[in-house]
């Protein structure tokens, strides 16, 4: 089922070769007809590797999979398919996964712990393995390194928009560049998503640095959105560093040489993060939750994932209500600390309560004009101490009824 694309939609950006990335989509009809639906990359050797995965405690097959790989630290390939997520599907999951990295090993010359896998789509439902590997062979022999938008669009399901983001870094004297796709639109919920997101750098990093800087850009960014509170069994977060830039030697630590490569990955993952809310099923605004003033920052954070994931606050502003009494409700359903009498809440940078009360003079009329807009923010103060944090979500609308009634249909 086709839907209309997202008011939200970004464009994708141009994207430059990536030092030792090929790249490309084929058919395999796993679900969909005459589309894309499986996706290769492949890596040089020593391409170095780090991940971050859902915390749902039914992971899915190809989960369990780059799990294991992951501790081997090197990557030569990685295989996606859009369609059927192979999760729930028992002995015949881990043989699909184990006949793929098979395959693209015999086809890439690595081991098949080096092949990373990853899956979406339907659960429940056996991915019919024959039909994925036929389409690897012709697949590997056309990739090419300017094969990111097919690849981009290859991995989408309920997605309206195929989601990218490219930044360059200096390590060093040297420049290098950073390219990153994601899918994701429903079952979107911190502890990542629906939600698969594959980036690749010609950076030389030895994995354990890899693996630090990804974790904490994940949690300031994937980990601080939402749009429908669930979180998926399919979640996947790989980098992939091929080694072929030439740049000043990095630790295995990583350290302060790679804190503009640091700023460039944060980057490229708070696009994606915000490409996925703003391809929420159904949306139609982006929302920005600020919570200053809670007792640490992680208790601000929950505070403002309570916010988000309110299907009562997200329906009001759905229908440009200003409703600030579900904010309240929802900061103090959170099981935060929390005073009513010191709660100020603000939407559209106007207050609206401050102190436990109503602003004096309180006039709606500018918070009406900005309920209509398509990008929408609340503020909130709990006046307790330090903490803050910032979250963002979509509203939500009947399209999401709409997306997920017909789902399987």
């Amino acid at each position: 089922m086709t839907h209309p694309v997202s008011p939200l939609a970004v464009p994708l950006p141009p994207f430059p070769p990536v030092a030792g990335v090929r790249l490309g989509a084929g058919r395999a009809g796993i679900r969909y007809v005459a589309r894309d639906d499986v996706t290769m990359m492949v890596f040089p050797p020593a391409t170095t590797v780090a991940g971050v995965f859902t915390r749902n405690r039914c992971p899915g097959a190809p989960v369990d999979w780059c799990r294991a790989a992951l501790r081997g630290g090197r990557a030569r390939a990685l295989v996606v398919t859009a369609g059927n997520a192979n999760v729930f599907t028992g002995r015949a999951g881990r043989e699909t996964c184990e006949a793929t990295a098979q395959a693209a090993a015999e086809l890439v010359g690595c081991r098949p712990r080096e092949v990373f896998l990853a899956s979406t789509g339907v659960i429940g439902q056996r991915l019919p393995t024959e039909k994925l590997t036929a389409v690897l062979p012709g697949l590997f022999a056309g990739l090419a390194e300017d094969g990111w938008e097919r690849a981009a669009r290859a991995i989408m399901t309920t997605d309206t928009f195929p989601k990218g983001s490219v930044r360059k870094a200096r390590i060093g004297a040297a420049e290098v560049t950073i390219a990153g796709i994601a899918k994701g639109s429903g079952m979107i919920a911190p502890d990542l998503a629906t939600m698969l997101c594959f980036i690749a750098t010609d950076a030389k990093v030895p994995a354990p640095a890899l693996q630090k800087l990804l974790a904490k850009g994940v949690n300031a960014s994937f980990n601080r959105t939402t749009v429908d509170s669930d979180t998926s069994t399919s979640d996947t977060v790989l980098v992939f560093a091929t080694g072929q830039a030439r740049h000043a030697r990095v630790p295995a630590e990583g350290g302060p040489v790679l804190r503009d490569f640091a700023r460039a990955l944060n980057e490229v993952l708070m696009d994606l993060a915000l490409a996925v809310v703003r391809d929420g099923e159904g949306a139609q605004k982006l929302i920005r939750i600020d919570v200053a003033g809670a007792v640490t920052n992680r208790s601000a954070q929950r505070i403002g994932l309570s916010i988000a994931n309110s299907p009562l606050v997200k329906t009001a502003i759905a229908g440009e209500d200003a409703n600030w009494g579900r904010i309240v409700m929802a900061v103090g359903k959170a099981g935060e600390p929390a005073d009513r009498d010191r709660l100020s809440v603000a939407v559209g940078g106007v207050w609206m309560a401050k102190d436990g009360g109503v602003v004096p003079d309180y006039d709606e009329t500018p918070v009406v004009a900005h309920m209509k807009g398509r990008e929408i923010r609340i503020e909130v103060d709990l006046g307790l101490g330090r903490g803050r944090a910032t979250v963002w979500t979509c509203d939500l609308t009947h399209g999401y009824i709409d997306i997920n009634g017909s789902y399987r249909s």
